[in-house]
């Protein structure tokens, strides 16, 4: 069962920021892309660096160590050094509350 938790309000993050917030104590970097948000590990596949301290470059971070490049939409990945896509979580929005949640396993 998902459990979503409020982690920031709109007013918080603005089209093309960035932020850092926790769901259960694990970093997950939070994005709004023209008005949409999009939750995603804040650990990078590569190396576990923080995801958040990189560059936003229209729906992609990069990684500030390696330069490795993610969607922040899908979580795919854009670039090397990493191969491995970082976790999404859902994102919902309710009365101005941004909520997350992590997916579920297939």
């Amino acid at each position: 069962m998902e459990r979503f938790v409020r982690v920031a309000r709109t007013t918080d993050l603005m089209p093309g920021q960035k932020m850092r917030v926790e769901y259960d104590g694990t970093p997950v970097g939070l994005f709004n892309i023209d008005g949409e948000y999009y939750a995603i590990s804040d650990m990078c596949t590569h190396d576990g660096g923080p995801l958040v301290e990189g560059e936003l470059q229209d729906d992609v971070i990069i990684c500030p160590r390696h330069g490795a490049r993610f969607d922040v939409r899908t979580g795919q990945v854009r670039s090397l050094p990493a191969y491995r896509p970082v976790p999404t979580y859902q994102v919902k929005v309710e009365d101005g509350d941004i909520l997350i949640a992590p997916r579920e396993e297939d």
